[in-house]
């Protein structure tokens, strides 16, 4: 794989150049043709879309173009935020199956305004048009958040890759789901491919602003994405950033976003709890950040670590009923922890995933979708994620001879091509569901399988 970065306001120029240090990045990393061209653009760009989708046909030859305009692009080792970019990521992909799609190809269940949940018929009829076979490794995928049912698409996706895996539910020889949660995202099955994405980030409001490119198309309504098959393995990593207080809880009395009980008590008294065990300092962070609400996506595990939990802003508090409101659905019986989030631990969680990325050696590439809250707006120092992804795959040994926070890569380092967004939204699995997240930290790593 290959990356290029450029931060020219001229749209021509900028295209041209991304892509000329793409194609360059390509061949010194031992890349041939171009397979597949990952694109964001900055809102400087969006009205020279189609020039930045031709530059990139022409300059790769890439069979297959996907991207996005976003509030602020992301490149090698640097976050552009606040100033014009064009970043882009290409590889050479042999033995890799590549099905581009858009919103023309979902069923009307799923891509228009009234969708409802799809059936099994539907299911498979999106299953094909996304490239959703036995084979399937993982999808792409970029949503202009005004016009398209982002929940709908998001679950249907789900339901379709885990119906479609070797074993899954729907096919002959079925049986590897476990369950269905009450998002209806499927839990314990066995698939290991992933869906992964953002929220477009360059519109404030609807009625335009976000672009999307799928191959020689520019769109500015719906979702574009493609899927990967056979010989290539992509990992994921999503980083909320938070930390538990509190002890695991059962909710026992909850209505849609309401939770009334918890653990037997008012479920404003356990906020109490919880946040008594905090320093003053502390406090004073959750307030400007927010309490967070933990939600166990997979029942069935013995053990529930920081990657278990869903994490949901408590968006308010009813006094008389000494219950909470939660930012998403929650049902009785579920196993849920009270979280805060801060820079210090977003920079420890993303350094501790990322660590773990590197145990299975260096990949050819990698995709960052960071939310437009991170940053700046959260990190004292620039570059924060697009540098701790670096950071893990530097040429030296692992343990405290690794750099940390902000502390430079040095003049030898070899960066991994990465390119990247803020978004909107960041689209990632927990578990095996599939969700759209906030003030996260999405990454896929590619490697050869």
């Amino acid at each position: 794989m290959g990356a290029g970065l450029s931060w020219n306001r001229q749209s021509q120029y900028a295209a041209d150049e991304a892509v000329e240090s793409c194609g360059v990045s390509l061949a010194d990393n031992g890349g041939s043709a171009c397979d597949l061209a990952i694109v964001f653009v900055s809102p400087h760009h969006v009205s020279s879309m189609t020039q930045v989708a031709r530059a990139v046909q022409r300059g790769l030859g890439a069979r297959c173009v996907v991207g996005c305009s976003a509030e602020a692009v992301i490149g090698g080792a640097q976050e552009l935020e606040g100033v014009a970019g064009i970043s882009v990521l290409a590889g050479s992909l042999p033995g890799v199956g590549l099905t581009p799609f858009s919103s023309d190809d979902l069923p009307p269940t799923l891509a228009g305004p009234g969708s409802a949940d799809a059936g099994e018929e539907d299911l498979a009829l999106l299953a094909d048009a996304v490239g959703m076979t036995p084979a399937h490794r993982g999808t792409l995928l970029f949503v202009d958040p005004f016009t398209t049912p982002l929940m709908a698409v998001i679950s249907g996706l789900a339901k379709a890759r885990a119906m479609c895996s070797p074993g899954g539910a729907g096919r002959p020889g079925g049986g590897g789901v476990v369950g269905i949660d009450p998002d209806g995202q499927i839990v314990g099955s066995t698939r290991r491919s992933a869906i992964l994405g953002g929220v477009c980030s360059a519109a404030r409001g609807p009625g335009g602003g976000n672009a999307m490119i799928l191959n020689d198309r520019v769109v500015t309504e719906g979702v574009v994405g493609v899927s990967l098959s056979g010989q290539v393995r992509m990992d994921t990593v999503v980083s909320q950033g938070c930390r538990p207080i509190g002890p695991p809880l059962v909710v026992t009395s909850a209505k849609g976003q309401v939770i009334r009980m918890l653990g037997g008590k008012p479920a404003l008294d356990c906020v109490h709890s919880a946040i008594s065990t905090l320093s003053e300092h502390q406090r004073q962070t959750m307030l400007s950040r927010g309490l967070m609400l933990g939600r166990v996506v997979d029942e069935y595990r013995d053990h529930f670590g920081p990657g278990d939990y869903l994490i949901r802003a408590v968006t308010g508090v009813n006094k008389d009923e000494s219950a909470i409101l939660l930012s998403d659905r929650v049902s009785v019986g579920q196993t849920v922890r009270f979280h805060v989030r801060d820079a210090k631990t977003a920079d420890a969680d993303l350094a501790m995933l990322m660590d773990a990325q590197a145990l299975h050696g260096r990949p050819a590439g990698a995709l960052l979708v960071s939310c437009n809250q991170r940053g700046t707006r959260v990190f004292s120092q620039k570059d924060h994620d697009a540098m701790t992804i670096q950071r893990a795959f530097r040429d030296h040994e692992a343990g405290e001879q690794k750099a940390r926070g902000g502390e430079p890569l040095g003049p030898g380092h070899r960066l991994v091509p990465l390119a990247g967004m803020f978004a909107a939204g960041e689209i990632g699995p927990i578990g095996d569901g599939v969700f759209l997240h906030g003030q996260t930290a999405c990454v896929a790593v590619f490697r050869e399988a």
